[in-house]
């Protein structure tokens, strides 16, 4: 029987806790953009966005879901990652796995 692994796990194991902060500087990089252009394109300021990539600021899963849908990406991706740092913050480490209902 083969599992599917979580895409989660599998990226911490090889680059460490994942973060909105790291995977929004990460898509900004790879997209060859600077803060001013991704936070545009997010529709957020650029403090914001430096605040988010620093991890000085946790998004809510309403901005969380925003800011994937700019990206192209599912919500529900940068919504877990929203929640798992909110709950790291309190002193929570477990991961939160959702799923979408229709």
């Amino acid at each position: 029987m083969t599992i599917k692994k979580d895409f989660f796990e599998i990226m911490e194991k090889q680059f460490g806790r994942l973060t909105v902060g790291k995977a929004l500087k990460a898509w900004r990089l790879a997209e060859g953009l600077s803060q001013g252009p991704f936070a545009k394109r997010l529709g957020i300021s650029v403090q914001s966005l430096c605040d988010l990539e620093k991890g000085r600021r946790v998004p809510t899963p309403a901005r969380a879901a925003k800011m994937a849908r700019k990206m192209g990406i599912p919500e529900i991706s940068l919504i877990q990652l929203a929640l798992r740092d909110a709950l790291f913050a309190e002193g929570f480490e477990f991961n939160v796995r959702l799923e979408k209902v229709s």
